[in-house]
């Protein structure tokens, strides 16, 4: 790997340097530990027989060696975005590192520039890509920004087609006429236009799919320079990843396929920080992946927990750290928000179930699931807004700070041997994770009951003879919830200890953007509990209100108080967080009593 550094300054006063450019690599397409990469035998080789790729590269560090802790944090771009140094990365003297692992995302992003596959004649490879939108608003036009990097070989060619459908998780639909749509420099047209809430998928023929599985080979071979290449940019012996939602996917299929192990045949990561993934993997080293498309229904496939287990769709046994890719396995974080249980194609209850979603099972010693109860997939800002007129408010439960103490415990579980905080989970064996139509959801002002919602089908596993029962409908388990309709089973934090209403990581359409039977992606609903009595027996909410179950703000900011302390010594914040979560606490405490 050959290293080119373009940009190097000082990040204003932080006693820390920015260094920015490019990566060379060039793998043996023969090598084990690469052979496995989809096409990577189809790919265009140097004259050394080896196969050559580019990555971004940000990096940030102390300027003086003697503040470096020793470890780095690779974060890992979502689409392309890049990281920020933060006051908690510098404080405790960790190297922070940005590499380019996506092919689809623009030229000013993290981007890495991959080969195209060809025949072994050298004739263009073709075959059939496809992109699916779900509008809010009637449209005359949609971008297919999933797949600029497919542009059509014959638009109007047979395999071009037009799919309308009126439930997003199934792919059963209606055609559209070939007369009544277009495309034409990434825009879709259609006649009459797009509705709002019907998902579409469109079809077409490309050529050349780019090697995809190699933005894997980008994060192994930049962690094993940082770790053990005497000409590293920084002092680095431990290195951890943290990847958030397409990210936390990308972490989670790197261990399976066995990318923790080097071509050295050494451990490259030592930790890794999945967060908000769900049982999802992304669909990255397979021929024309779309990794930058949002894939709502369409990220999970057996098999979905670490340990193996006996597949009863498809027979087979397996599990993300049992196979025999994997020889060198990460100490692993997984943490979730409500979303990623709620949501249908995430089905986070999966990583601690057997697949058919029937029992409980333990995770490895190495291993640990954390889900933040009452939360969406990220919190929304304060004071919330709603999506529209009549919709409930985005959720601002925000678990952030539970998350950064976990990132600081993953530091020293690695460096000092120090165990983290023990899982915690909802469960089939305490009722805390049930079947979605077992929920006793209460009637929240402004909420339907979510019993009816189902999830989507699994995706297929193309490293699984047969594809491991694509398109069987997962099983959806969700948190129980309590009698304010908040989640049980997890991690509360003040917000949802100490209550001023009722936080999901779910939420309907609203009437104006269609399919109102269905989950607005990702997001989640937020409802203030009523100030009195009075205010909510006249709305007939079954929740007491604030009146009721505080009867001041001197006594709710107690509770609050012992909610944060419970969770320091549960080492799910720290002590600097107690008076921060106070303050926070008084300031919604005064927006809701408003």
């Amino acid at each position: 790997m050959r290293v080119a550094i373009t940009d190097r300054s000082d990040s204003g006063n932080t006693g820390y340097e920015q260094l920015s450019g490019k990566l060379h690599f060039e793998i043996d397409p023969k090598q084990p530990q690469n052979a496995f990469i989809a096409d990577v035998d189809l790919a265009p080789m140097n004259a050394a027989g080896k196969v050559s790729f580019v990555a971004d590269l940000r990096l940030w560090k102390p300027k003086d060696d003697s503040r470096s802790n020793g470890a780095a944090w690779v974060e890992i771009p979502n689409r392309g975005g890049k990281a920020s140094l933060s006051e908690w990365v510098m404080k405790a003297g960790f190297t922070l590192v940005n590499v380019g692992w996506e092919f689809d995302v623009a030229a000013d992003k993290m981007r890495l520039e991959v080969p195209r596959a060809q025949n072994k004649d050298g004739s263009p490879i073709r075959g059939v890509v496809s992109a699916v939108f779900t509008p809010d608003k009637r449209l005359d036009e949609q971008p297919i920004t999933d797949l600029t990097d497919y542009p059509p070989v014959d638009i109007t060619g047979a395999e071009s087609r037009l799919i309308v459908r009126n439930r997003a998780a199934y792919p059963e639909g209606q055609e559209v006429p070939r007369t009544q749509w277009s495309l034409e420099n990434g825009r879709l047209r259609l006649k009459g236009g797009f509705e709002p809430g019907k998902t579409y998928e469109v079809f077409y023929l490309a050529e050349a799919p780019p090697i995809a599985g190699l933005g894997y080979a980008a994060i192994r071979d930049a962690v094993a320079w940082l770790k053990h290449d005497p000409a590293s940019l920084a002092k680095v012996k431990h290195a951890y990843a943290f990847g958030a939602s397409q990210c936390g996917r990308f972490l989670r299929d790197f261990v399976y396929l066995g990318f923790n192990t080097d071509e050295q045949d050494r451990t490259a990561l030592d930790g890794i920080m999945s967060h908000v993934a769900g049982a999802g993997r992304l669909v990255l080293n397979q021929r024309w992946s779309t990794p930058r498309a949002i894939s709502g229904y369409y990220t999970a496939s057996y098999p979905f927990a670490d340990t193996a287990q006996k597949d009863p769709v498809s027979g087979q046994s397996e599990g993300i750290l049992a196979n025999s890719r994997v020889r060198h396995a990460p100490k692993i974080f997984y943490t979730n928000m409500a979303a990623e249980y709620w949501g249908a194609g995430r089905v986070g209850a999966l990583i601690h179930t057997t697949p058919d979603g029937k029992q409980d099972i333990a995770l490895p010693e190495n291993v640990r699931s954390y889900f933040f109860a009452s939360t969406s997939h990220g919190p929304a800002s304060f004071p919330p807004t709603s999506q529209v007129k009549g919709s409930p408010l985005a959720n601002p439960v925000n678990a952030n700070p539970a998350i950064l103490a976990l990132r600081l415990a993953m530091h020293r579980w690695v460096s000092e041997g120090l165990a983290p905080p023990p899982s915690v989970h909802p469960k089939l064996s305490d009722g805390t994770l049930v079947p979605i139509n077992d929920v006793r959801w209460p009637p929240v002002p402004g909420m339907a009951a979510p019993n009816a919602i189902k999830a989507g089908g699994r995706v297929r596993n193309p490293q699984l003879l047969g594809g491991a029962g694509e398109g069987t409908e997962l099983p959806l388990l969700v948190p129980q919830c309590d009698a304010d309709g908040n989640d049980l089973g997890g991690i509360r934090v003040p917000d949802v200890a100490a209550p001023l209403g009722t936080g999901t990581g779910w939420v309907f359409r609203p009437s104006e953007f269609g399919s109102i039977h269905e989950f607005y992606l990702l997001r989640g609903a937020w409802v203030p509990f009523a100030k009195t009595k009075a205010e909510r027996e006249a709305t007939n909410d079954p929740r007491l209100s604030l009146e009721e179950r505080y009867g001041s703000k001197a006594a709710y900011l107690d509770q609050v108080k012992a909610a944060v302390q419970k969770l320091i010594e549960q080492r799910f914040l720290t002590d600097a967080d107690l008076e921060l979560q106070l303050n926070q606490a008084s300031e919604r405490w005064d927006w809701v009593m408003r």
